[in-house]
């Protein structure tokens, strides 16, 4: 007898399918692609009814290396429905497991079989499951991230839903490893050697998520590859599906449909460059890394030999058994049999030096511009890759006038997306051979650096400003005449001579003084005849008590005295 019940999923599955209990067994049919997952009655170790988002699930725990199967979408009332079935055909007691539904944030983890539960008060508050992780990272002394996979290898389509890619652990404390068969001494060891809890929770990690995934044979390994993004040795083990980076610090898994381009460049005489482009970029931290560059000596050479049979090679296009080669060149052909993909070279174009890449800046960092037959490659820290079918336009300029930078010139991709990237600090000499290979491939190419050695419209309109002072007449000289003389001038005629004689008369007193008044005597031509008049009045005061003198030394003329006596009379 038969039993089924409708509206089920599968694990994380989205589609709807059929679930039917039999005495053989357990199936589930997909209502869309008629994929059917079938569960024999003699694999059914134990089974446990739990509530979850989508109603209520029954796990079943197999006896094949603890694997288990989760159905979801069942009702309350299912559960002694399912009690009797399960007791009746395979005699497994169905358990219920309590849910924590406090929604605190701390706890405790466990892992539980090939999941991590995360428990609040001794009850599950959520479970992650271990396969789907994809990188466990430190991120600080006392936290540990975990990266998940995406369930699409490719890029996402539009119509997917949200996926948990990240989470977060904080785990203070320390933790000490226990060995269990050690002696006094080496006991001691042990206590001495204390780790943190975090780094232990993040080894524990890295220990269970592989389980499942790393069942397959290792076909070759890479020891001590150089890694200049994101800096680090790391030991390269490769996969069928997938490799591995195993650092002292961080390790990531790539999926070989997640590389989308690989790259083989020559850095300089001694030094080539790999790099592969990420369609989802690992992390450290914060930091996104979307390309891997590996840098291999030119001259190093290695032999390998592959860990896999004739048939299973001959799947591989040009992959062969045994490698003895440089360092570079088997990387590189391995990685392009693996991943299925084609390595871009640094074809036809060369600079002056004969290297394909040339020195440049962006921003404040500097790297190899490499300009390639399809893409424009900056390499630095943060490589940028720019494909030419996105350029809009191109221009090269020289910033900051002639004089300061005549000896490099600046490369300003406009892209048709938007945005705008300014490489720096390129040799002047590359100019004529980036400009005439751009021209090739057709793109807009725009020089502005002949406007820019033209002489500034300032230096035009000071010459004027000079012109007009020059004309000027009177006012050339003042700027000429230094010290003492401005002030001077300001009074006089600007003679110098004339200045040191009214020093003299001024000094002297006495019968030089009237002669003094022929300076004031100028000014009030300018002001007018009130501001003489005050003049006056102002001297006539000041000799009161001096006018003897002045009648002494003005009689000996004969028409003085008499003169200044008949206005007293009166």
């Amino acid at each position: 007898m038969t039993t089924q019940f409708d509206n089920i999923y599968h694990e994380l599955h989205p589609h709807l399918g059929k679930f039917r209990i039999a005495a053989s067994g357990m199936a589930w049919m997909n209502n869309e692609t008629k994929e059917v997952v079938s569960v024999p009655a003699g694999d059914i170790k134990w089974a446990v009814w739990m509530r979850v988002a989508r109603s209520f699930r029954l796990r079943l725990g197999l006896k094949d290396k603890g694997k288990r199967e989760n159905f979801e979408g069942f009702m309350r009332d299912d559960h002694d429905k399912l009690m009797s079935l399960l007791k009746q055909h395979y005699g497994v007691i169905l358990e219920s497991k309590e849910i924590s539904h406090k929604g605190w944030n701390w706890g405790a983890t466990d892992f539980q079989g090939q999941d991590l539960a995360f428990l609040v008060s001794n009850k599950t508050s959520f479970e992650l499951p271990l396969q789907k992780v994809a990188n466990s990272n430190i991120a600080g002394r006392t936290e540990v991230s975990l990266e998940f996979a995406s369930s699409a290898a490719t890029r996402p389509s539009k119509g997917a839903g949200d996926e948990l890619m990240e989470i977060r652990f904080y785990v203070p404390g320390t933790h000490t490893k226990d060995t269990g068969s050690d002696a006094g001494e080496d006991a001691a060891d042990v206590d001495v050697e204390e780790t943190s809890a975090a780094q232990a929770f993040h080894d524990a990690i890295k220990e269970k998520a592989e389980l499942g995934e790393v069942t397959g044979d290792m076909i070759i390994n890479f020891e001590e590859v150089l890694v200049l993004t994101p800096r680090g040795r790391y030991d390269v083990d490769m996969f069928p599906d997938f490799l591995r980076l195993r650092g002292k610090t961080y390790d990531y898994k790539i999926n070989y449909d997640g590389i989308s381009k690989l790259f083989l460049l020559p850095k300089d005489d001694q030094h080539v460059l790999f790099i592969l482009s990420l369609v989802n970029p690992i992390r450290q931290g914060q930091t996104r890394y979307q390309f891997l560059v590996m840098q291999f000596d030119r001259e190093e050479e290695i032999s390998a030999e592959l860990n896999m049979d004739e048939e299973e090679i001959s799947k591989f296009e040009k992959l062969q058994k045994h490698y003895e080669s440089t360092t570079f060149e088997v990387v590189s052909s391995v990685f392009r049999a693996l991943s299925h993909n084609k390595i871009v070279g640094s074809g036809t174009f060369q600079s002056r030096t004969g290297h394909p890449g040339i020195k440049a800046n962006l921003k404040a960092v500097q790297g190899d511009l490499f300009v390639l037959e399809k893409y424009i490659f900056f390499v630095a820290k943060a490589p940028l890759l720019i494909e030419l079918s996105d350029i809009h336009q191109v221009s090269f300029s020289r910033v900051g006038g002639p004089m300061a930078t005549s000896r490099t010139f600046d490369l300003i991709v406009v892209t048709k997306s938007g945005p705008e990237h300014t490489f720096s600090s390129i040799n002047k000499e590359e100019h004529e051979g980036v400009e005439s290979y751009l021209k090739s491939k057709k793109l807009r190419v725009k020089n502005t650096m002949a406007e820019d050695l033209a002489p500034p419209a300032l230096d035009l309109d000071d010459d004027d400003e000079m012109q007009s002072v020059a004309s000027s007449g009177e006012e050339l000289p003042k700027p000429r005449a230094g010290g003492d003389d401005d002030e001077e001038s300001e009074e006089g005629n600007g003679d110098r001579e004339i200045v040191k004689k009214k020093k003299k008369k001024a000094a002297a007193g006495g019968a030089d003084k009237p002669k003094k008044k022929a300076a004031p005597k100028k000014k009030a031509k300018d002001d007018g005849d009130s501001d003489a008049d005050d003049a006056m009045d102002v001297d006539e005061e000041r000799p009161k008590p001096k006018p003897k003198p002045k009648a002494k030394a003005k009689a000996k003329d004969d028409g003085d005295g008499p003169v200044k006596k008949k206005p007293r009379k009166d």
